[in-house]
């Protein structure tokens, strides 16, 4: 090509501003650092020399833990801006760095007692953090009157495994799980299924406790473990769970990412009935909520992928929107017939499926 002079393929770039092309690529998508040049017949994307400054700077401010819309507000405010995101973000690490604080006491004072006998399988999270999942994961059980044809519907999923503790519900409409990342852990991976009410009681003890660790003791149940050595038994059931993995991986490619405020979308489908489209509009970078003929609501948000049009049951979506953390949501659509995606835009441990529904569209609402 005659330009090779003065653009660079991606493979040389990332080398040069310290980023991995799938890095590169991501935030194309994303809209916060754009090639140069796209080859139509290939694909392949290329950069230029002025664009180095931009993705060094996305590159420490993403090293420094900045979520990526945090991010784009330092690239692309203004000074003031800048600063009251990156002092944000200051105070969010130091908190990190108290748990962590607590963490390595923890560790401290097992190894001064000795290696007590280990149960089936343990992990140390923050009590708070626990709280926080369960409230995101609760909204995806069934409701009772489904619970009762289909039990473990009505039951969360708490597995352990490779340092994690995950938690994962579904009602068969919507799959929500959360990944911890655990500050301890013992024992080979193990499961076990909590009712919901049972799963509440043991957020709103977490809550009051700066760290906890679960112990799945056996197939009836396990123990919290909170400061100090107090013990709060809980009760449990070691049973069949849908595989959740399955319909994870057999997501389709993604060809639509919306970024949009939660707050502005959740208020556009607050009351509103099953059947209710968001219009995707990647020319204009926003969204248009509407229901039947009725007037639409407009909502500005980055969208990446061809323009879509894909309905929701607002008794489904808006939990789950409800359940994410931070001001924005990531909607990650395959088509208007797949499981979206929905999940807080930096925030990737928590992950909704919510199940769109289909409508007929008449010509004038097109």
């Amino acid at each position: 090509m005659d330009e090779s002079d003065e653009l660079l393929g991606i493979g040389a770039f990332a080398r040069r501003v310290g980023l991995t092309p799938s890095a590169l690529r991501f935030y194309d998508d994303c809209g916060v650092l754009r090639p140069v040049r796209v080859d139509p017949a290939s694909g392949y994307r290329f950069y230029g020399a002025e664009q180095e400054g931009r993705a060094v700077l996305l590159r420490r401010l993403r090293e420094a833990g900045l979520p990526l819309v945090d991010a784009k507000v330092v690239l692309d405010g203004n000074e003031a801006e800048a600063r009251a995101v990156l002092r944000a973000h200051l105070d969010r690490t130091r908190r990190t760095a108290d748990t962590a604080r607590v963490l390595v006491e923890g560790l401290l004072s097992d190894l001064s007692v000795g290696a007590p006998e280990l149960p089936l399988g343990r992990v140390g999270v923050g009590g708070a953090e626990l709280a926080s999942a369960v409230r995101q994961v609760a909204p995806a059980v069934a409701i009772a009157e489904v619970a009762d044809e289909f039990p473990v519907l009505g039951r969360v999923l708490l597995e352990l495994d490779e340092g994690e503790l995950r938690l994962v519900a579904t009602d068969r409409y919507r799959l929500a799980a959360r990944v911890l990342r655990a500050g301890t852990s013992d024992g080979g991976p193990c499961r076990i299924l909590v009712d919901a009410g049972e799963l509440a009681d043991m957020a709103s003890w977490a809550l009051r406790q700066r760290y906890v660790e679960v112990e799945v003791d056996g197939d009836e149940g396990g123990w919290l473990v909170g400061e100090n050595g107090v013990r709060r038994a809980f009760a449990g059931r070691a049973e069949e769970f849908p595989d959740y993995r399955l319909v994870l991986d057999g997501l389709g490619d993604v060809r639509h990412r919306v970024i949009v405020d939660r707050a502005a979308l959740r208020e556009a489908f607050a009351e509103r009935e099953k059947g209710t489209v968001i219009s995707v509009r990647p020319e204009s970078q926003e969204v248009a909520i509407s229901e039947g003929g009725g007037r639409s609501v407009t909502v500005s948000a980055v969208c990446t992928g061809p323009s879509l049009r894909v309905a929701f049951d607002p008794a489904v979506l808006v939990p789950a929107l409800d359940a994410g953390v931070g001001p924005d949501v990531l909607l990650e659509i395959a088509s208007a017939a797949e499981p979206v995606v929905v999940r807080s835009a930096d925030q990737g441990s928590f992950t909704t499926l919510v199940m769109p529904v289909q409508v007929l569209v008449s010509r004038e609402t097109a």
